[in-house]
């Protein structure tokens, strides 16, 4: 058995048993046609991105740094593509704070570009499906390969993305104030256990985070999945649960 998988038996163990109650909501609604029908807001924080219905019950909240590695491993083959499945079908809604510390760390900008290149993306309505392509194209991490030219390259291949306010915005920076205040809010996520952030990627999935010990069932596509069906299914449990 893969370690992802015992780490969702043990997430399960902790949930307790039980069904979910007859309740209107998102999931009587029709699912999204595709990810690019996905409504997107910036959160009153300034900081956190939404993607998906807001009346949806489970919340994932995701502390993604476009140049990390492992990141890519989520979001490519990991539980990334069963939480976009899940949000295209109105069961789970994403939200993500987006840090740019491995320049500081490994030389560059390209964490902060691609940061504010997302930030632009959004403006135009097509964050999840740049920060879809990103992921599915990233350079290696000591490469800092997040060019101007390359996220602009990158931005050809979301429909309606390209155009003189989104490429003005790459080239001049122009949300470098939300990338500051970005990883700002991704280093108070840490809290005084560690201070430079909790770490990337971290999931916390209705205000509860996944710890360490389980952190393998984010690369599990599978696992991640079925503990977002059990998550949805048994909410009351989920919300009793000690992690």
């Amino acid at each position: 058995m893969r370690w992802a998988a015992v780490c969702a038996v043990g997430i399960l163990a902790l949930t307790g048993c039980g069904s979910r109650a007859a309740q209107t909501g998102a999931e009587d609604k029709s699912p999204y046609l595709s990810t690019e029908e996905l409504p997107e807001k910036l959160g009153a924080d300034g900081t956190t991105v939404t993607v998906g219905d807001p009346d949806a019950e489970v919340t994932v909240h995701l502390y993604e740094d476009p140049r990390c590695p492992v990141c890519e491993e989520f979001e490519t083959t990991g539980g990334g593509p069963g939480l976009r499945e899940a949000t295209v079908r109105r069961t789970a809604k994403s939200e993500y704070t987006l840090a740019s510390f491995l320049d500081d760390r490994m030389g560059g900008s390209g964490s902060k570009k691609a940061v504010n290149a997302l930030r632009a993306a959004l403006e135009e309505g097509k964050f999840a499906e740049y920060h879809e392509v990103l992921y599915a194209n990233q350079p290696e991490e000591a490469v800092d390969g997040y060019t101007d030219a390359f996220l602009l390259k990158l931005a050809g291949q979301v429909e309606g993305l390209r155009g003189p306010e989104f490429d003005a915005a790459v080239k001049t920076m122009k949300y470098r104030t939300f990338v500051t205040t970005s990883q700002k809010a991704y280093e108070r996520a840490g809290g005084k256990e560690d201070p430079r952030g909790p770490g990337t990627p971290t999931a916390v999935i209705n205000d509860k985070r996944i710890p360490a010990e389980y952190n393998g069932i984010l690369f599990d596509r599978s696992a991640f999945t079925h503990i977002l069906k059990t998550i949805h299914a048994k909410p009351n449990q989920w919300a009793r649960t000690h992690l």
